[in-house]
């Protein structure tokens, strides 16, 4: 969403619409559309047509698979897509979805082309538009087309497949390649050619436009009753908080308005016993007087770590919190009722990957984890849910937050678990664990910010392991946990690399947690990337 020319507001509403087969790629897409300030939005491979026309889509992107297109459980798709009479774009299985679709022939490859690889441009393409014949690209398949459908040509080959086709009186076109990774050098050119040279697409997505529509959203949603908003202090709840907040502050027919500077939303910071060190009192002051909202803190140490006591598989974790969070906030909305009037909805800040990794909504793919605030939600609530950023992913919320005057010092907040230290405790939550772990992040977060890393890295944590382990310290045995360091790097936090943290970093925290920890005699540095592993442990 970077700044450009704003449409004029009369622009109709658009997107191209992505359907996923379950590929790795697919999220990345989605991403390399909307920096093009387009909107993108990703639905199941097996999403029907009315869905796929509420999203007034203006072109349609097939995403890759990790299946054959003849194989008996390849992934389903409504074949009637093509007579949507949209644009289309096949990317790796998009391509052989469609040869094998629209009458070509596909079959496994003699030879499996994974990784770089040198693609020949045979013909004139749209697609292909400014680039030289030679094009470095990034494969990853063990199909290839063998025979074209009626009415396609090809574009582009490699030394042993191919690469590129089109028919150009349908304005369908598709690549064996991967043109969303950046191991394609004009991969984003091609994807450009596609949205605006052949869609037609405007580049209407902007902050801007994106904070007007959700503000008229939310007034028309609530109405005239009052919200409240899972407020965690972190930049997703905070810019939630901010972007609702302007939508139900004086104004026009709002009704009764608060007392707190008339805005009819209170924002609610629940303590659930696993905050960072002094976060209670910090976040308290931040948000009361930096984002001038309306706050309300409540102390639920107790009532958490009560549910929580025997606890240790992670999904149960997330669940049991996603429950208490949701009871605490309808014992709120009860008494701020009693004062101010209705309290109908419930604010979150639940973002894109969230909705994602918690409900599969990519076809095929499986659910990664709960998130406390969406798969971990009990079925049954009192209050109706607001998520305004759900579409969004962190950068673009981060952007969001920038527009609407959110201080840097939230804007940059690295991400943190809306369970708080609580997933990140592995195995049973008590008090004494959380105590070990509370100290191990300060000690992490301190020293990543005095190396001046803090606003460099997606991500930098401690995590405290169900491992103990013999040490030596003054002459004595100990016997003591195991702690382990985690920084990664993301766009998005779908995907992710392991940070390589300075070793003079590493080692003032590793000495630091040994000598100033009682409890903890081993540190350890996790380098595995997302996948195979996730950012979080748990």
């Amino acid at each position: 969403m970077e700044s450009q020319p704003k449409p004029s507001s009369s622009s109709a509403r658009q997107s191209i619409v992505i359907l996923d087969f379950g590929a790795q790629y697919t999220q990345l897409i989605a991403r390399r559309i909307r920096e093009q300030n387009v909107f993108s939005v990703v639905l199941p491979c097996n999403a029907t047509l009315k869905e796929i026309r509420n999203c007034a889509p203006v072109g349609l992107v097939l995403s890759g698979a990790p299946w054959s297109v003849y194989d008996k459980n390849a992934p389903p798709a409504d074949k009637r897509v093509f007579d949507l009479g949209l644009p289309v774009l096949g990317i790796c299985y998009g391509l052989q979805f469609m040869v094998h679709t629209l009458g070509g022939k596909v079959r496994p490859a003699e030879k499996r082309e994974y990784g770089h690889a040198e693609v020949d441009i045979v013909a004139e393409s749209a697609l292909f538009q400014g680039m030289a014949k030679r094009q470095p690209v990034w494969m990853s398949h063990g199909d290839e087309a063998l025979g074209l459908p009626p009415g396609f040509e090809l574009t582009a080959k490699t030394a042993h497949a191919v690469a590129g086709i089109q028919n150009v009186a349908k304005k369908w076109f598709a690549v064996q390649f991967h043109p969303e990774v950046h191991h394609t050098r004009n991969g984003i050119e091609i994807l450009r050619n596609f949205v605006f040279n052949i869609c037609h697409a405007k580049p209407d997505w902007t902050p801007q436009r994106f904070i007007d529509s959700t503000i008229a959203e939310v007034r028309r949603q609530v109405g005239a009753s009052r919200a409240i908003c899972a407020l965690s202090g972190g930049v997703d709840s905070s810019v939630a908080a901010v972007l609702v907040d302007r939508a139900l502050r004086n104004a026009k027919g709002s009704g009764a308005v608060s007392r707190a500077g008339g805005s009819r939303l209170t924002c609610v910071f629940v303590n659930n016993g696993a905050l960072r060190k002094n976060e209670f009192e910090k976040v308290q002051k931040t948000l009361r007087d930096k984002l001038g909202l309306h706050l309300d803190a409540v102390d639920a140490t107790e009532r958490f770590l009560g549910k929580l006591k025997g606890v240790s598989d992670p999904e149960k974790k997330r669940k049991v919190i996603g429950k208490e969070f949701i009871k605490v906030f309808e014992k709120e909305a009860g008494r701020i009722e009693k004062v101010q009037g209705k309290v109908k909805w419930l604010v979150q800040g639940t973002l894109y990957p969230d909705v994602i990794e918690s409900r599969s909504v990519r076809g095929p793919s499986q659910v990664i984890k709960s998130h406390h605030n969406v798969g971990g939600l009990p079925e049954k609530m009192k209050l109706k849910l607001i998520e305004p950023l759900k579409d969004l992913f962190k950068d673009e919320v981060r952007k969001i937050g920038r527009d609407l005057g959110v201080p840097e010092e939230i804007v940059q907040r690295q991400p943190f678990p809306g369970p708080g230290l609580a997933v990140r405790v592995l195995g049973e939550v008590t008090r004494e664990r959380i105590a070990l772990l509370r100290e191990c992040d300060d000690i992490v977060v301190t020293e990543i910010k005095n190396a001046g890393l803090y606003a460099k890295i997606w991500q930098s944590f401690a995590v405290l392991l169900p491992v103990m382990s013999v040490g030596v310290m003054g002459d004595m045995r100990t016997y003591a946990y195991t702690c382990a360091i985690r920084a990664v790097s993301s766009e998005d936090g779908m995907t992710a690399d392991w940070a390589p943290l300075p070793h003079e970093v590493l080692k003032r925290i590793s000495t630091r947690i040994v000598n100033e920890v009682e409890g903890v005699n081993r540190v350890v540095y996790d380098i595995t990337s997302k996948p195979p592993g996730t950012i979080e442990w748990e």
